[in-house]
C-alpha cells in the first residue's frame, strides 16, 4: 500500500471510530484525491474549525466551487454541523473526512463520477 492508501485507511477509521458510521469507501478514496497533495502536509491535512478563515475557505472552495452549491445558511450550518459531529475535542478532524461528511450531508455524490 501506498501513503495515499495509508491515509485512506485512517479516514475510514476515524468516520468508523469519531463519526459512528460504515464509510463509503469509494467516494472516500475520490474526495481524498480531490483534495490533492495538502493531505500530505500536517497542516493542510486537518482543518482548523476554530478558524474563521478555514471555515470561509470550506464554504467557497468547497461547497460552492467543487459541489456547485448556492451561497446560503444552510453552508454554514452543515459545516457548524459536521465539525460538532467529528467533536470539539477532536484536534484533528482530517480535511478529506469533513469533505467526505459535507458531500454526503448534501446528497452530492456525483460530483465525484
Amino acid at each position: 500500500m501506498g501513503k495515499r492508501d495509508d491515509l485512506i485507511a485512517k479516514y475510514a477509521k476515524d468516520i468508523q471510530d469519531k463519526l459512528g458510521q460504515s464509510p463509503d469507501m469509494d467516494l472516500l478514496r475520490k474526495v481524498t484525491i480531490g483534495c490533492g497533495p495538502s493531505i500530505y502536509n500536517a497542516d493542510g491535512e486537518t482543518v482548523a474549525a476554530s478558524d474563521k478563515a478555514e471555515v470561509e475557505r470550506i464554504r467557497d472552495s468547497y461547497l460552492k466551487k467543487k459541489l456547485g452549491l448556492p451561497d446560503g445558511p444552510d453552508l454554514d450550518a452543515a459545516i457548524a454541523k459536521v465539525l460538532d459531529a467529528y467533536g470539539s475535542s477532536n484536534r484533528n478532524k482530517y480535511r478529506a473526512v469533513v469533505y467526505y461528511m459535507l458531500c454526503r450531508h448534501f446528497g452530492k455524490e456525483a460530483a465525484y463520477s
